[in-house]
């Protein structure tokens, strides 16, 4: 990896920025779908018809908190999982089952101890890792966004789009603590959503990699090679094949976690329950449910399918989103790595053993 930490956070950043404003309407029908109201506010109690012309209004609502706790958060993320894989690369007692990149990373990271732990498990503890330092900065704007998700025009005053936002920060202003609630419930989801599509996402592509090189060798001529030809394999693999493998672990790892997804929604939305409520001691004030509770509460009322509220449309678009999200992460680290390689007058970054990511 010759990427610096500043790379990996710009790449980080600008991938998650532009798949936010891409998917961000899917992910407000899944959070209004989700909602314990959706039924009393979304559908018509005489037919039990959608209300098409309010469930697909104001899609865009709550987007900027989001996009303003995006750049942080990601790049903290991939900061976090790539320093912890590679120290773990670096200090393990089998540094060649890591692959080529193992040995040529420009961290020099490493743990106060060796083992021998294999790939899957360290992209899992790497993952985790970096999914638990994003959350911290993550969750006050995904609580900003789910209750600005579901504020409706007569909230508003007839600004639905303007104030939706205001509106919801209003209610918090008094008790800006209660941006936090969820940590545990998002960080409930991510840890086994990041822990399972990590590996099976590094085991995708890995796969991938190897079967794309062994048919291209099949089929090439020794003689003939180019470097615009490995620029182009090299854009393919990191970036072609890093997109695909992302959206086949993301479409399994978001359906298996989407009744934890469903909690975390409905801990979200009941923030503002906990302010609005009153003050604490108060007789009015409802009692905080805690995220087992609120799970219960959902399978006793709902049922299996309640806790799987969602699931097919968040299937979906995390796939196209993590498609998007991770191509364009590497797209973007290649380039960076290009550029300062060329600065620092290093050979190019399209030798085999360089376009092997895991």
């Amino acid at each position: 990896m010759y990427n610096s930490h500043t790379d990996i956070w710009i790449a980080g950043a600008f991938a998650a920025v532009v798949v936010d404003f891409i998917v961000y309407p899917f992910d407000t029908l899944k959070t209004r779908i989700q909602s314990p109201n959706y039924e009393r506010v979304f559908k018509d109690a005489r037919t039990g018809a959608v209300k098409r012309n309010i469930l697909f209004k104001g899609l865009y609502q709550g987007v900027w908190s989001v996009v303003f706790s995006t750049i942080p958060s990601s790049g903290a993320f991939f900061t976090t999982y790539e320093a912890v894989k590679y120290a773990f690369y670096n200090s393990s007692t089998n540094p060649e089952s890591h692959g080529p990149l193992a040995q040529k990373s420009r961290s020099t990271i490493s743990l106060p101890f060796t083992h021998s732990l294999p790939t899957p498990i360290i992209h899992a503890i790497a993952s985790s890792s970096g999914e638990m330092v994003s959350c911290l900065m993550l969750t006050p704007a995904e609580v900003l966004k789910q209750n600005a998700q579901m504020v409706n025009k007569s909230q508003t005053g007839g600004h639905h789009n303007n104030n939706a936002m205001r509106h919801v920060l209003s209610k918090f202003k008094s008790h800006p603590w209660r941006l936090w609630s969820g940590y545990t419930a998002l960080v409930g989801r991510n840890l086994p959503f990041t822990g399972l599509q990590f590996p099976l996402f590094e085991y995708i592509r890995s796969h991938m990699i190897d079967w794309r090189r062994k048919r291209r060798h099949s089929n090439q001529d020794p003689s003939v090679t180019s470097f615009s030809s490995s620029q182009r394999e090299a854009f393919i693999e990191r970036a072609g094949l890093t997109g695909l493998s992302a959206a086949a672990s993301g479409t399994v790892s978001s359906f298996v976690t989407t009744p934890i997804d469903v909690v975390k929604t409905r801990v979200m939305l009941s923030a503002t329950d906990d302010v609005e409520g009153g003050d604490r001691g108060s007789k009015n004030r409802p009692l905080k449910k805690g995220t087992l509770d609120v799970g219960r509460e959902i399978f006793r009322k709902e049922g299996a399918r309640g806790l799987f509220k969602g699931g097919a449309i968040r299937s979906g678009w995390t796939a196209v989103s993590l498609s998007l999200y991770l191509s364009l992460y590497e797209g973007g680290r290649m380039f960076l790595e290009d550029r300062r390689r060329n600065l620092e007058g290093v050979g190019g970054a399209t030798e085999e053993g360089d376009l092997n990511r895991s």
